[in-house]
């Protein structure tokens, strides 16, 4: 049987329409590829702001830390000078306290965990010095000399050595948090170390003056 030229035209309009078709498929899959490329991309950015945050809040700390420390092996070991930097250190504490749903910006859980533990320690730390600094002011205004006040100072001497000694060993952790949170960020916090224990020895001078 003779194929008429009318069925050509429906084998070319078959054509047509399949190359539609195939065009809105693509266009389909290809606007898809884009959104979750897009979505990837804003995703690393969020982790890479967050890595930057936290980092140079842990940087930030670990130098106040030291320079506590090293306040507190000079003259009045919980003097003035040591508990502004311990002051200082808890007020980095509550910056990240504010930016902690920003954890949820870290892909990984176990980098989270970790500098969940890390503040989470600097702050019992933190609370457990002030408590007993506060308690021991108390004990001094009163003025008894008894051997039972006198053996409750010793006590909460020792007490807050031992919190000042696990703030130290918390600290310690930092450095490997730390080039975690380089490797996300991109960025090394070196530069920003040397310059917060500038800031910390001219705040030293400046108290010292005073």
């Amino acid at each position: 049987m003779a194929m008429s030229p009318d069925d050509f035209d429906f084998i070319s309009n078959f054509s047509t329409l399949g190359q539609v078709v195939l065009g809105a498929v693509l266009a389909t899959l290809g606007g898809f590829a884009a959104t979750q490329l897009e979505r990837m991309v804003q995703r690393r950015e969020r982790e890479r702001s967050a890595a930057l945050l936290f980092g140079e809040l842990i940087v930030t700390m670990s130098a106040l830390i030291n320079e506590a420390k090293a306040a507190r092996s000079r003259g009045e070991p919980y003097g003035m000078y040591t508990l502004r930097m311990l002051r200082s250190v808890h007020r980095e504490l509550a910056i990240y306290e504010r930016n902690r749903e920003r954890l949820g910006d870290l892909e990984q859980s176990e980098l989270r965990g970790r500098l969940y533990n890390f503040m989470g320690r600097l702050s019992i730390a933190l609370e457990g010095i002030f408590d007993v600094t506060h308690e021991l002011r108390e004990l001094q205004l009163k003025g008894a000399d008894g051997d039972v006040q006198k053996a409750r100072q010793q006590e909460l001497e020792n007490i807050r050595d031992q919190g000042f000694a696990f703030m130290l060993a918390t600290a310690d952790l930092g450095p490997e948090l730390l080039r975690s949170f380089e490797r996300i960020a991109r960025h090394s916090f070196s530069g920003l170390g040397d310059v917060t224990r500038r800031e910390s020895r001219s705040d030293a001078l400046t108290a010292k003056s005073a």
